[in-house]
């Protein structure tokens, strides 16, 4: 059994476990209340929120806990357009954004916002010239992914950063899967806002934060009581928190470069022995600006859908594309902005994502017991 989908979501770290099995045996106390029990939970909520704060380089209270990428997402995105509405209402988002995004942005038009999808090229990669173009006096929010959840590709956040300095446009990045594989420059990128997901990088699942730069007016999402200092209602789940901190904290600079040696080695050796095998693959996206943990591969001529199934039968796992849309019979929307709607790599094409765990021999035995399968489904 080899795991091989670590994009769509990661195994929990032993270390992540033993420090929320510990906080819910220990800190079982509402972060609220004004007891001991309640004070003890609330000193370690804020120990965690400073450790993250630290290693991304910002404010302890910019950072707000909540559910996930799409709460922060949501969040970020709604919240700015409903309270920016009076200086604008056009927004920039690109057409290969996660569902969390696109589908906010569905929402924002609904209630008479207009948005524009830039384009991205063949392969899916957006032009800074694009945003420039895009940008207009009534533009309240930019809001572009950091890296691609399908191919891995990074986008110029730098360089879009750069350009927003000139425009009073919000930024936003959905950051999620980019998060503890590549340092995030929040501060010189000129970003925001920034959302991020615990489960991408061994952490818990239902749990994430969205950085919100000072000064920045925000309404909340949810309502309620007055936690994160009431920009985000609900008990905060204490034990997740104190998980994704400490997944946070094993993900050190020389630990992102080492594992992303790793994850270029494992890239070779399954492209190397699929070549050396006489497997026709091509690689969707941008190899020279792309996360190494992340590879979507196109098989001419064998369908995606039943090399998953074969493969998922001889116990490996690998998917078609973003795990929120995987319940869904449409194509990938990501593919169609790079190759068109009616191009054969839409239904040809698979994501292969390393990660903790996984190793050489893995991805050897791996590289050759997909090319067999290819071969054998090409037939």
């Amino acid at each position: 059994m080899v795991y091989l989908d670590h994009a769509a979501t990661t195994p929990l770290h032993p270390e992540v476990i033993k420090v929320m099995s510990e906080t819910m045996q220990t800190f079982f106390g509402n972060p609220s209340s004004i007891h001991h029990y309640g004070r003890d939970a609330h000193t370690q909520l804020e120990l965690a929120r400073q450790a993250i704060a630290q290693q991304l380089g910002v404010k302890e209270h910019e950072i707000i806990f909540n559910s996930g990428g799409t709460e922060s997402d949501n969040t970020a995105i709604i919240g700015t357009a409903l309270s920016k509405q009076a200086q604008g209402k056009h927004i920039i988002t690109t057409q290969i954004e996660h569902p969390a995004v696109i589908e906010s942005m569905r929402y924002l038009e609904g209630l008479g916002f207009e948005v524009t999808y830039l384009p991205v090229d063949q392969k899916g990669q957006l032009a800074v010239s694009e945003v420039e173009a895009a940008l207009r006096p009534d533009t309240i929010l930019v809001s572009i992914m950091t890296a691609n959840n399908e191919t891995g590709n990074l986008l110029p956040i730098a360089e879009i950063g750069a350009l927003l300095r000139e425009h009073p446009a919000v930024f936003h990045t959905d950051a999620v899967q980019a998060y503890g594989k590549i340092p995030l420059e929040i501060n010189e990128n000129s970003i925001d806002l920034l959302s991020i997901s615990a489960h991408k990088i061994n952490g818990p699942k239902g749990i994430g934060f969205l950085y919100k730069r000072d000064g920045l007016s925000l309404p909340a999402l949810l309502h309620g009581g007055e936690q994160e200092e009431k920009r985000r209602a609900g008990t905060e789940n204490l034990a997740a928190i104190m998980g994704m901190a400490k997944a946070a904290s094993l993900h050190t600079p020389e630990a992102q470069q080492a594992a992303a040696e790793q994850y270029q080695l494992f890239a070779d050796v399954l492209m190397e022995t699929l070549a050396a095998q006489g497997v026709d693959v091509q690689l969707n996206g941008d190899p020279a600006h792309k996360l190494p943990h992340i590879l979507n591969l196109r098989f001419p001529g064998v369908s995606s859908d039943l090399l998953l199934m074969k493969l998922d039968l001889k116990g490996a796992a690998i998917s078609t594309g973003s795990a929120c849309t995987a319940g869904n019979v449409e194509p990938s929307h990501v593919l169609e902005a790079m190759v068109g709607k009616e191009h054969p790599a839409i239904r040809e094409s698979v994501r292969v994502s390393f990660g903790y765990g996984n190793t050489l021999a893995e991805i050897e035995a791996f590289a050759q017991l997909l090319a067999e399968t290819v071969l054998a489904t090409k037939k």
